[in-house]
């Protein structure tokens, strides 16, 4: 196993989840919340970890009730089970649902204020007392998101339908567990849209104007792990070695984001709120149509990125094209008409993708107009 301490503690390699009550021991826990969804309830992973936690003495309780795209109310029941049943931190064993449902109610289980109150706008996350945020222990079963590294949720606002971010720097798990052996079994359409959702963060953050050098090169090591591991992993999900490199792949691309996403998440986090699709399948169908609309704005980086993954010095034509291939090898949907979206909601989308906090990273300050029109474009499969 190795030991890393960036961007916090992290114990990673084949089995590692074994560390599990050390890491617990550790942080004080002895009354952990555990945190999942009912999908992951039932696999042998989640009995392994209830196991080690009865194993150590740990007194486990247990929450499943994570949509796809948690909600508020998800996070309230959440919250009414730590508090009842007298818990002192959360372990989170799941996909990105679970990690953002359970680092929020890490957040507000001991406040005084609504979820809704840290919603990543201005100075919200001061609000916060911080002694009373509980600690995570985040255990990611999907290489996706790479929610175990970052230090806000994505939760669905069901009464306004719209998804908002809740931030707190301490929100951040303390302590991050990487084991590929929770990743084995990952159906391969999970693990194609996971896997892209890895890459749209590594990519979007490359992209994305501002200085800081450290988020690129993270972010240009996270796009070649995909590119050399994602299609190992879709084709042979026992992978071991591969998976591993997935899950880093993974923490490497929420890492890079800080430096910040853009307009495939803007519209991501748009069409995730009204229509309740997934979240990564999305970015992968949006990817080349946002790449495109953005050219004349990243050429430069792309002609970086090119050399580096050895393409040579054609731009963002070779990206594009590697992109393209790679997302027929992965059978992800050309347009987002094959998923059953419609223009019934374009102008809506325009309108809720401008305002997404993504929007501000997007190499072009796109207006509500033109996010209608991409959106059109990605479901139609125009502009490529």
């Amino acid at each position: 196993m190795n030991q890393w301490n960036y961007p916090t503690a992290m114990t990673i390699g084949d089995g590692s989840l074994c560390s599990l009550p050390s890491a617990c021991a550790t942080h004080n826990i002895r009354h952990p919340l555990l945190v999942t969804d009912p999908g992951i309830l039932a696999l042998p992973m989640c009995e392994q970890v209830i196991a080690l936690c009865q194993e150590a003495g740990l007194a486990l309780g247990v929450f499943s009730h994570v949509k796809s795209n948690p909600t508020g109310e998800n996070v309230e029941q959440g919250v009414k089970a730590y508090q009842s049943g007298g818990h002192d931190g959360i372990i989170v064993l799941g996909g990105g649902s679970a990690l953002d449902c359970g680092k929020a109610i890490a957040l507000i289980a001991g406040q005084s204020h609504s979820l809704w109150d840290f919603e990543d706008v201005g100075d919200n996350w001061t609000r916060a007392d911080v002694d009373k945020i509980a600690p995570v222990i985040a255990i990611p079963t999907t290489a996706g998101t790479g929610s175990e590294v970052g230090r806000a949720s994505v939760i669905t606002d069901e009464d306004a339908r719209r998804k908002k971010i809740i931030f707190h720097p301490h929100m951040l798990p303390v302590q991050v567990i990487l084991d590929p052996r929770t990743t084995i079994g990952l159906p391969p359409h999970i693990t194609a849209a996971t896997g892209m959702d890895a890459l749209s963060h590594s990519l979007e953050a490359l992209c994305a104007p501002g200085y800081h050098p450290m988020a690129e090169g993270i972010a240009i090591e996270g796009i070649r792990l995909v590119r050399d591991y994602l299609p190992v992993v879709y084709q042979d999900g026992d992978n071991i070695n591969g998976r591993m490199q997935m899950l880093v792949a993974s923490s490497m691309g929420a890492t890079a984001f800080q430096k910040g996403l853009g307009a495939m998440h803007a519209l991501a986090h748009s069409l995730g709120a009204l229509y309740d699709k997934h979240h990564g399948m999305l970015n992968a169908i949006l990817m080349p149509y946002v790449i495109a609309e953005n050219r004349h704005h990243i050429d430069e980086k792309m002609q970086r990125l090119g050399r580096y993954l050895g393409f040579g010095d054609k731009g963002t034509d070779a990206v594009l094209d590697w992109i393209l291939a790679l997302r027929v090898e992965l059978a992800i949907p050309h347009t987002l008409a094959e998923i059953g979206l419609n223009d019934a909601d374009a102008s809506r989308i325009g309108l809720m993708s401008v305002v997404d906090p993504s929007a501000g990273g997007n190499p072009i300050l796109l207006s509500a107009a033109q996010y209608s029109q991409l959106y059109l474009k990605a479901l139609e499969g125009k502009g490529l």
